[in-house]
């Protein structure tokens, strides 16, 4: 009987207080309705509500995390269109030089391709609207080109060695967005994958790239995820699926209205037996987090590089009433072991939380992982062999990467910043595209033969001095082994495919060549991991 009573009275307190809540909020509604119609009746000028409304919204969630956010109307469909994995367009990768747009390269497979539109066509008139010479912006041509798949687009085009213009009338269609950049195989039997998101399509592409991949004898991957600042939650699941086990806890989210759920592997892993080194570094964050954070916690592969971002908190989109939305916090996610990798944000403003970055690098965290300091109550112990891993802060690889700057010089970062880089190989690709193709029909033959002369880094320093960045003899003698090997990937990948470019970039990349090494001289890094 007393049992029964007290559960009754908490029953009641509990309602008591889910109704007082649910009240005060009501209240809280009530009053800031209440102030808007004061602003609109009774103020001395004009105000505009849906703008202070705006700004309310933003200024509240900013006092909350840096990950919740309001997205405005406009802002919806573009921020969407990456983890959705497609748009609707007419296929073309542009560049605006000389304010004209320039085809890059059409999409393969993409409307525009299928009409005819080529590499180096310049788009003069669309719609009948002239777009040449008009101070043309990135807006300007999603605007113009972008729009409901089935309708139509006429575009003039100027193709060199033609006289007249060409007439192409282009129907737009569902255009993707891939997740992986690049896909090949490094030897006989290690492969490489490049993933630069995690989105709806990244689960099929990444199926594809290994079926490929295991065509080609692979078995050993390395999974680059370097830069990767995550995307949807059940992607990088399915992947951790992939290389584990049976019933592996994979990650397990928790919130204070968000239950705890788990998300636990399958036996359908396609990867399990694999010898896997992951790439991350400080751009690797969220969904990257996840899958790294499973695969270390399960001693499963090897995780190369540096420290990642930090960001362990789980967004929900949420509509508003006039097609704008929030992304509210609703939970953290944790690794196997409960690690919750979440960096501190309560110490000051969104500014600061992401300058932390560049907190890292002053303290020489790039240089030297003696330089993380994570306090001892965020220690764990992995799953099976019981190394250490911290939580509170990133995933900390287990074989550190220093960030390699032997050929950076401030006059690089200056031609970089002014995309001088990009500006000089496509005007030389325009050029020389045609003896390009004739001479190196194959990647292969590129590879080995091609290289980017003297002659063309005197013509890049000379595009840079048009754009007021002075010839620096120091810097250029630094730099100048980088500038041409970023020319020939930049240059391969225009004329081959996107995995191409990294497949040269690569080559004296030292994260990458240690992950090489670790997979050629397994025992020796078997420690690392349970098999």
């Amino acid at each position: 009987m007393i049992r029964r009573i007290y559960f009754i009275l908490s029953f009641a307190l509990i309602c008591s207080l889910s109704a007082s809540a649910q009240q005060s909020s009501s209240f809280s509604a009530y009053k800031f309705v209440r102030f808007l119609q004061y602003l609109s009746s009774d103020y001395v000028d004009t105000v505009n509500p849906n703008r202070m409304v705006d700004e309310a919204i933003v200024s509240m969630l900013e006092k909350l995390d840096p990950h919740s956010v309001y997205i405005s109307k406009d802002e919806v469909r573009a921020m969407n269109e990456p983890l959705e994995g497609n748009f609707d367009g007419v296929g073309v990768e542009f560049n605006i030089m000389n304010d004209t747009l320039m085809v890059v390269n059409p999409i393969v497979g993409g409307p525009s391709e299928r009409v005819g539109i080529l590499a180096g066509d310049r788009f003069i008139n669309i719609d009948g609207k002239n777009v040449a010479g008009i101070g043309l912006k990135n807006s300007d041509v999603f605007k113009y080109l972008r729009g409901p798949k089935g309708t139509k687009v006429n575009i003039q085009v100027k193709r060199k060695a033609q006289s007249q213009l060409l007439d192409f009338t282009v129907t737009r269609d569902k255009i993707p967005i891939f997740s992986i950049d690049a896909s090949y195989m490094i030897d006989s039997k290690i492969g490489y994958i490049k993933l630069s998101r995690f989105a709806q399509t990244t689960e099929q592409e990444f199926n594809d790239a290994v079926k490929e991949l295991k065509q080609q004898k692979m078995k050993d991957l390395i999974l680059d995820l370097r830069g990767n600042g995550g995307g949807m939650l059940n992607t990088p699941i399915e992947l951790a699926d992939q290389f584990l086990d049976n019933g592996k806890l994979i990650v397990y989210t928790e919130g204070r209205a968000t239950p705890r759920t788990d998300f636990v592997s399958t036996s359908r892993g396609e990867l399990e037996k694999a010898h896997l080194v992951i790439l991350i570094d400080e751009g690797s964050a969220s969904a990257s987090e996840i899958l790294s954070g499973a695969i270390q916690d399960w001693d499963r592969g090897i995780i190369v590089g540096r420290r990642s971002f930090g960001k362990g908190l789980v967004q929900n989109q949420m509509p508003l009433p006039d097609g704008s939305m929030i992304r509210l916090t609703i939970a953290r996610y944790h690794t196997p072991t409960g690690r919750a990798i979440q960096k501190p944000y309560n110490n000051g403003s969104i500014d600061k939380y992401y300058d932390d970055i560049n907190d890292r690098y002053n303290k020489g965290e790039f240089f030297s992982m003696d330089s993380i300091k994570l306090p001892e109550n965020l220690k764990y112990k992995t799953l099976l062999k019981g190394k250490t891993v911290y939580g509170g802060g990133g995933i900390i690889p287990d074989i550190f990467v220093p960030l390699d700057t032997a050929d950076y010089s401030e006059y690089y970062g200056r031609l970089v910043r002014a995309a001088v880089l990009n500006q000089y190989y496509l005007l030389w690709l325009d050029k020389n595209r045609d003896q390009m193709i004739k001479d190196y029909p194959k990647f292969e033959k590129y590879n080995k033969k091609f290289e980017v002369s003297d002659q063309m880094i005197e013509e890049l320093v000379a595009l840079g001095e048009t754009r007021k960045i002075k010839r620096d003899e120091a810097g250029l003698s630094v730099s100048k082994r980088e500038i041409k090997k970023q020319l020939k990937g930049l240059i391969s990948q225009s004329i081959y495919t996107n995995s191409k470019y990294f497949e040269i970039i690569n080559q004296d990349n030292n994260a990458f060549l240690k992950a090489i090494e670790i997979l050629n001289s397994w025992d020796n890094y078997k420690y690392l991991v349970k098999e």
